[in-house]
């Protein structure tokens, strides 16, 4: 084996390595997450500001839209998260994904 095929096989172990730690960091929350299916209303955002849809339950996940304040959203399901807040897989529309839940109040919480 050359040095060229022993720093490819490295740098793909190293890759496998960071893959594997990554679909175990997301898959031990994805288990603990419960179901909630009932609307919820988008706030504690700015009226200037919007609340980040994720692709992911992380703040570092890939942006994938955002709701304005007071948006009416339906809550899937929420996941616990061991540091932070929890985060919830919401739907309207045809856009969805994941949002801090903190930025959610349940529609039975609301004061209608």
């Amino acid at each position: 084996m050359n040095k060229r095929h022993e720093q490819l096989l490295v740098a793909t172990l190293a890759g496998l390595v960071i893959l594997s730690a990554a679909a175990f960091a997301v898959q031990p929350a994805m288990a603990a997450g419960y179901n909630v299916d009932q609307q919820a209303q988008v706030t504690g955002v700015a009226k200037w500001d919007r609340l980040n849809v994720r692709k992911w339950p992380a703040a570092y996940s890939q942006k994938v839209g955002s709701f304005q304040l007071h948006t009416i959203v339906w809550v899937e399901r929420c996941i616990e998260a061991t540091h932070g807040s929890d985060w919830c897989l919401v739907e309207r529309g045809f856009q969805k994904g994941w949002v801090n839940s903190s930025y959610l109040t349940l529609a039975d919480d609301l004061d209608i």
